[in-house]
């Protein structure tokens, strides 16, 4: 073979290669993948593609058939003696063209997975079966695409992999339950083959019309624990919903949780009353009529202090007025479950009283209502019940509390919420470093309450 057409032919494997490389590298690190260099390495990559995926399985058959399908290209380019290379030929192109049809099959699926991560069109599916590297490369390097997950890069690397002997209390889930019902058993990720901890053993029941505080420190799971229950992220978990189980019933009780994220996503150049109004017009049923939509929008406004104004740019708005609008745009649709990330991120303690004077009133209307805070000693007062997660000696996320805030300070024996967060808190991190211990004590008790009901 002239040397032309053998540079031409090692450019045509080469250049896509490096492409389809590059583009997963780049997408690794958006998707929170720890060992970006697998990218590179033929098989390995697609295992890490599968781990970043939840898809092992599919990650392991696409790894080990691109691996197949590299070594068969070197080993079609080497000489084969005159008698044997037609049969060699032959095997190679039969043992490809089967192998090619299983990998068509598991590519599809880890493909439509990672579609479904970005929150994007099964059309990009043929777009990654025409050029491979093109989708990837834009996912990776696009700021508009982001996966639609939110497992802190820090929190994989912190997870750890054997959780600590601690007992947990047995809990019966009531199907008929009037509040959300949480017994997760555990939520892990793979990091290369490890199996790593996020939570485990957490029990708890929330009446309705309860203003819940979701309480801990840096890495003890919070936004991963409201990943879980909400459906985002699923656990090995049962999550009930009055009665309705979140994880089987998703397609239904979606509708009915809301979810606002530390991050206001509204459009500024729109006014407050059009934002509040489109976000009906998507999130209510089909069925809802236009005075229907129009009178809860109203109401909402008039709920949450937004209808003077309500004709001016979200633009202008204030930082207090942004985080109404986020709320607003999620209360239309009436949830029985309401969550928050942090609403009084950024406001002062009077913008912040306001706000959470605000949720009070929400779940006086029987909803439940979980928020997470920073600052949650200025607004405690407004709480029905504090939820306490802590990172074992294991580095685990558990439930190391979950009662009243005047519960809380006596098992604790802190005076603020503050001084309860510290108490779990690792020495490391300026903590007391007391998380197995009251994890532990809260096991018992908890357990204690269960045999007497």
């Amino acid at each position: 073979m002239p040397i032309e057409e053998t540079i031409t032919a090692i450019l045509r494997v080469a250049v896509p290669w490096l492409l389809f490389s590059f583009a997963l590298w780049k997408l690794f690190g958006k998707l929170g993948r720890l060992k970006r260099w697998l990218a590179w390495i033929p098989g390995l990559r697609y295992v890490a593609l599968g781990d970043v995926a939840d898809m092992d399985q599919e990650g392991w058959f696409c790894g080990i058939m691109d691996l197949f399908f590299v070594l068969s290209g070197i080993l079609s380019g080497l000489p084969k003696p005159a008698l044997t290379g037609d049969r060699v030929s032959t095997a190679l192109s039969l043992i490809f063209v089967i192998l090619y049809v299983f990998l068509f099959v598991y590519r599809i699926r880890l493909i439509l997975r990672l579609i479904e991560l970005f929150g994007l069109s099964k059309w990009w599916l043929l777009l990654w079966f025409v050029i491979d590297w093109l989708p990837p490369l834009l996912w990776g390097l696009g700021k508009k695409y982001q996966p639609q997950r939110e497992i802190e890069l820090h929190d994989v690397w912190e997870a750890g992999t054997a959780p600590a002997a601690i007992p947990s209390a047995a809990h019966t889930a009531r199907k008929a339950y009037p509040g959300l019902s949480v017994e997760l058993r555990e939520r892990t990720v793979r990091d290369f083959g490890k199996k790593r901890y996020l939570l485990k053993d957490i029990d708890l029941d929330i009446p309705n019309g309860s203003l819940v505080l979701l309480l801990g420190g840096s890495g003890a799971g919070k936004t991963t624990f409201v990943n879980a229950v909400i459906g985002y992220e699923k656990a090995d978990a049962t999550i009930l919903l009055n009665g309705s189980n979140v994880y089987e019933d998703y397609d239904s009780v979606k509708y009915r949780i809301g979810f606002v994220p530390q991050k206001n996503l509204v459009r500024g150049n729109d006014t407050v009353v059009r934002t509040i109004s489109d976000a009906a017009e998507l999130r209510m049923p089909a069925s809802t009529s236009g005075w229907e939509r129009r009178k809860k929008v109203t109401e909402v406004m008039d709920q949450l202090g937004l209808t003077a104004g309500s004709g001016g740019l979200v633009s202008k708005k204030s930082g207090g007025q942004l985080r109404r609008i986020s709320i607003a745009m999620e209360l239309v649709t009436d949830p029985e479950l309401f969550v928050l990330d942090e609403p009084d991120s950024g406001l002062d303690g009077v913008m912040a009283r306001e706000l959470f004077s605000r949720l009070r009133e929400i779940a006086d209307e029987g909803k439940i209502v979980i928020a997470i805070t920073h600052t949650p000693d200025r607004v405690i007062d407004l709480f029905d019940k504090v939820i306490v997660l802590a990172k074992d000696s294991g580095r685990v996320g558990r439930l190391a509390f979950y009662g009243s805030p005047s519960e809380a300070r006596s098992f604790f024996g802190r005076d603020t919420m503050e001084g309860i967060v510290m108490s779990v808190n690792r020495e490391e991190e300026g903590g007391e470093g007391l998380a197995d211990e009251f994890i532990e004590r809260y096991a018992r008790l908890a357990a204690a309450q269960e045999a007497v009901s």
